[in-house]
């Protein structure tokens, strides 16, 4: 039932689409048909453009995320566990998670040129703060009986972090890192348009340059349904049978 409406949903949107275009609501130079998107897309495959480009852009996003998510989640741990260095660091932890992403381009330019290093950048600084602070309001919030039993059987601190604080934000931290991912997903198309030589992004902005109106609709619809095969495959670990779960159930 639920994939039946879904998939009625974007009959309606493409039936939309179709109308919109025969009426010619809007210009044809600013309102591709379906018929010049289709086209477009199988000359973009054919020359195997889509390829490098999506392969340059799923780069970007996969060093920037992974640095973001493999320092934010020790960091966010070992803070957790730590009121009074906590309370002294979240304001500035919250005032760069404020920042726009958008607002680091031109330092990021400056710093790191044109290409892949400034998007793999701005990527790191959009994502590492959001996953900061949902690991340390996860671990902060987790119920301190857990702690001090593990405190009195003897563990380490790396085993308090490890077996006890990890496993108990585990769906917590799944659900910041899905979020993440998406904003990243997002943030690589902003920067490879200003900072880049390749990448969906830039294809966009070099296609709308070129008035190809049906390039940059055709690339858009590439960009959401990578999106959403992204997000797909993150919920598949919120399924697992050890993450099907949270402290407070």
């Amino acid at each position: 039932m639920v994939l039946a409406l879904q998939v009625i949903v974007v009959l309606a949107l493409i039936g939309l689409w179709a109308v919109l275009s025969a009426v010619r609501a809007f210009p044809e130079s600013a309102f591709p048909s379906q018929a010049q998107v289709v086209a477009s897309a199988w000359d973009d495959l054919r020359s195997g453009h889509l390829f490098t480009d999506l392969v340059a852009s799923l780069f970007r996003v996969a060093l920037g995320f992974a640095a973001a998510v493999l320092l934010s989640t020790p960091l966010g741990l070992w803070l957790g566990l730590r009121p009074a260095l906590r309370t002294a660091t979240l304001p500035t932890v919250n005032f760069f998670r404020s920042l726009s992403p958008l607002a680091w381009i031109p330092f990021a330019i400056l710093w790191f040129g044109i290409g892949d290093r400034p998007a793999i950048f701005l990527i790191f600084m959009s994502t590492f703060f959001p996953l900061l602070l949902s690991t340390v309001a996860a671990v902060a919030n987790t119920p301190s009986v857990y702690f001090r039993v593990a405190q009195e059987y003897g563990f380490t601190e790396f085993r308090l972090l490890t077996r006890v604080a990890l496993p108990a934000i585990l769906p917590q931290v799944i659900t910041a890192i899905r979020l993440a991912c998406g904003l990243a997903w997002l943030v690589v198309v902003a920067a490879e348009m200003i900072a880049g030589r390749d990448g969906l992004g830039f294809s966009i902005w070099d296609a709308r340059n070129g008035l190809r109106v049906d390039i940059v609709a055709y690339r858009m619809i590439v960009i959401g349904v990578v999106g959403l095969g992204l997000d797909w495959f993150l919920v598949q670990f919120t399924k697992l049978p050890g993450l099907r779960w949270a402290y407070d159930a």
